[in-house]
C-alpha cells in the first residue's frame, strides 16, 4: 500500500488517521516488530495488545499496536517482566491523557484571555468590613461640622441606666 507524504506528521511518523487503521495480519505484525507470531498471541492473551478483528475473527494489527510490540521488545530487552511492562504502559497512558487535560486546559485559558471582558455592572462600593451606625454618624458630623441639634444617643445624668 503506497502512502503519500500527507500520511506522515512532522516527526516522520504515520499520522494518527493511519496509525489507527488495523491493516497487518498477524505475520506482517510479527515481522514488523521482530517477534514471533506466537508472541503475539501471548501478549494478547496478556492484556498487552488488543488487535481488531475481522468479519471472520482473525486478528488485525494496526501501525500503533506495531509501536506498541516494539515498545514491549525494548522493556522485555532491559529485564522488564510482563507484568512490569503492563505496568509501565499503564502510567503512560495515564501521563498522555493527564498531559491532553492539561493541554485543553491551557488552551481553554488562553482563548478566554484573547476575549474582553464581559459587559460590567457599576461598581458598588466595596466596604469591607461593616460600620455600626453610631460611627457612621459621628463621622457625618465631623465632615459636617457641629449641629443644632440635640445629640441622640445614650442618656446621661442620674437617671442613667435605670430602667424606667
Amino acid at each position: 500500500m503506497a502512502m503519500g507524504a500527507s500520511s506522515y506528521n512532522p516527526e516522520g511518523r504515520p499520522s494518527s488517521e493511519y496509525s489507527e487503521r488495523a491493516v497487518y495480519v498477524i505475520s506482517v505484525a510479527a515481522d514488523l516488530a521482530g517477534v514471533h507470531p506466537q508472541t503475539l498471541r501471548i501478549y494478547e492473551r496478556k492484556g498487552l495488545l488488543s488487535p481488531k478483528r475481522t468479519a471472520g475473527n482473525s486478528r488485525r494489527y494496526s501501525e500503533r499496536d506495531v509501536e506498541r510490540l516494539r515498545q514491549i521488545q525494548r522493556l522485555t530487552q532491559e529485564g522488564v517482566n510482563l507484568a512490569g511492562v503492563r505496568i509501565i504502559m499503564e502510567m503512560q497512558r495515564r501521563l498522555d491523557e493527564m498531559q491532553r487535560s492539561i493541554d485543553a486546559r491551557l488552551q481553554a485559558l488562553a482563548e478566554a484571555a484573547e476575549q474582553p471582558p464581559p459587559a460590567s455592572r457599576p461598581a458598588r462600593p466595596h466596604w469591607g468590613v461593616l460600620a455600626r451606625l453610631d460611627d457612621v454618624r459621628n463621622i457625618y458630623e465631623l465632615r459636617a461640622g457641629p449641629r443644632s441639634a440635640p445629640h441622640v444617643g445614650p442618656r446621661a445624668g442620674p437617671h442613667a441606666g435605670q430602667g424606667g
